[in-house]
């Protein structure tokens, strides 16, 4: 956690986000609403709130959760630029649920996990007509193709 104790990494990322204990009988926190996040750490699951001002909700990449993420909190505090490329840095896909978060967690593999509402279409479709990119690891989309193309035309 780029040298912050539990408490220090909740100090650093307050400023960004508000975070609340989740204890509903032990489960795991999946986020119900942009901008929110489910944060593992330490056993323990939380919701974390990006907080208002700390994005720009008006731009279709800028105002994308996975980018609030990456520019309040990979960047800043764990000096992750690149989660491309960035060993520190590791990708679950929705399909193996929260428990894998947990367990790759609890294995000592990685020390936080941060679960995060799904991209919706229509985000999706905002940053295509703006002629932008999508951030990395934001177009996971299951259930994935066999193979093959398909083409509909969007009015």
């Amino acid at each position: 956690m780029n040298g912050y104790s539990g408490m220090q990494f909740f100090n650093k990322i307050e400023e960004h986000f508000s975070i609340t204990p989740f204890d509903k009988d032990g489960g795991a926190y999946r986020p119900d609403s942009q901008h929110t996040f489910g944060m593992y750490l330490e056993r323990k699951w939380y919701r974390v709130e990006a907080r208002s001002g700390s994005f720009n909700a008006g731009h279709p990449v800028e105002g994308l959760d996975v980018s609030i993420l990456q520019s309040n909190l990979l960047a800043p505090v764990l000096d992750i630029f690149d989660p491309k490329t960035d060993p520190r840095i590791n990708f679950v896909g929705g399909i193996r649920g929260l428990a894998e978060l947990e367990r790759i967690v609890n294995s000592g593999e990685h020390v936080v996990a941060f679960s995060m509402f799904p991209t919706r279409i229509e985000q999706l479709m905002a940053v295509a007509d703006a002629g932008l990119m999508m951030p990395p690891k934001s177009t996971w989309f299951e259930p994935k193709l066999e193979s093959g193309l398909v083409i509909h035309l969007l009015d």
